[in-house]
C-alpha cells in the first residue's frame, strides 16, 4: 500500500476496507454512560481524537493511557482509553486482552460492555461481539448506537438484510443520524450496488451533524462509479492540503486499477479493525 497521512479519516477507511469503515463509524461513540470521552478523576486526556493523530502522537497517547491502566487496571475509564488507543495503534489483540480485564472488573458497566463488544469486533470475533453488545442494550430504553453497532457487525458477517434491518430500526431511534446513514450507505457498498450506497451517503452528508469521515465514504463511492475528479473534490474538504494530497493520490492509484472493487473487498476482509 502507498503511505498515506496517518491524521486522515479517509486514509483509514481506504487501507481497513468498505466493511471495517462502516464498522469503525458506528462503533466509535458507543458508550451508553454519557461520557463520551472517559474523563473522571485524575485519569489522563488526549488533547485531540485519537483518530485525528498521526503516528507519533498516537504513540505518545497510547504510552501514557498504559501508564494510567498500569496504576490500576480495574479501573474502567482508564482501561477504555487504553484500549481505544491501542486500536487505533493496529494492536487489537491487545486491546481485547485489556478490555477482557475490564470486563470482569465492571461485569454490569453498560459502557464497559459495549467497549468490550467494540474490541472483540475489532479482533474479529463478530459473533462475541454481537452477544456483548446485546448485554449492553436496554430493551426499554435502546440506545441507536449499539442497535447501529449491530447493524455493522452484521455487514461484516455478510448479513446484509438483517444489518439494513438494524440501520432502519437505529434511524427510527435517531432520525437522520449521519452516522447511521453512512453505515446504511455503506452496507449497499458491500453489496456493490454503489446507486443506493451514493443516495444514502448524500443524504448522510446533507445532515447538520455529518463529519468528515462520512464525506470520505461518499468521495469513496463516487470515485468507485469512476467519477474521479468530483471524487476528488469531495475528498479535499475539510482536510489540509498535505492530507488531501496524499488520500487523493491514494485514490487516484487505486481507482485507476482495474477490479478496483475487488481489491477493495479483499482488502476488507483481510484487514479486520474499528475506530
Amino acid at each position: 500500500m502507498p503511505a498515506v497521512s496517518t491524521t486522515s479519516p479517509f486514509r483509514t477507511f481506504l487501507l481497513r476496507g468498505a466493511s471495517a469503515a462502516l464498522l469503525a463509524l458506528a462503533l466509535a461513540s458507543c458508550s451508553t454512560t454519557g461520557k463520551d470521552r472517559m474523563t473522571t478523576g485524575s485519569i489522563p486526556t488526549a488533547s485531540r481524537p485519537l483518530d485525528s493523530m498521526n503516528s507519533t502522537d498516537l504513540a505518545q497517547a497510547t504510552a501514557m493511557y498504559g501508564k494510567a491502566y498500569d496504576a490500576n487496571p480495574r479501573d474502567r475509564d482508564a482501561g477504555v482509553n487504553y484500549a481505544n488507543a491501542l486500536r487505533m495503534s493496529g494492536r487489537n489483540d491487545q486491546a481485547l486482552a485489556v478490555m477482557q480485564q475490564v470486563a470482569i472488573a465492571n461485569p454490569t458497566d453498560r459502557g464497559v460492555l459495549a467497549a468490550y463488544g467494540k474490541a472483540q469486533a475489532a479482533a474479529g470475533q463478530l459473533d462475541e461481539a454481537l452477544s456483548t453488545i446485546d448485554r449492553a442494550q436496554l430493551p426499554d430504553r435502546p440506545d441507536w448506537r449499539l442497535v447501529s453497532a449491530q447493524g455493522a457487525i452484521l455487514d461484516q458477517l455478510g448479513r446484509s438484510s438483517d444489518a439494513r434491518a438494524k440501520y432502519r430500526d437505529a434511524l427510527v431511534l435517531a432520525p437522520n443520524e449521519p452516522t447511521v446513514l453512512s453505515n446504511l450507505g455503506m452496507s449497499y457498498v458491500l453489496t456493490g450496488d454503489l446507486k443506493n450506497a451514493e443516495s444514502y451517503l448524500r443524504s448522510a452528508v446533507a445532515q447538520p451533524g455529518a463529519d468528515s469521515r462520512v464525506r470520505q465514504n461518499l468521495a469513496l463511492v463516487v470515485g468507485l462509479q469512476g467519477r474521479f475528479a468530483e471524487a476528488e473534490q469531495i475528498a479535499r474538504q475539510e482536510l489540509t492540503p498535505e492530507q488531501a494530497n496524499a488520500n487523493v493520490a491514494y485514490l487516484r492509484g487505486m481507482l485507476a486499477q482495474r477490479n478496483s472493487w475487488q481489491k477493495l473487498a479483499a482488502s476488507s476482509d483481510s484487514k479486520q479493525a474499528v475506530q
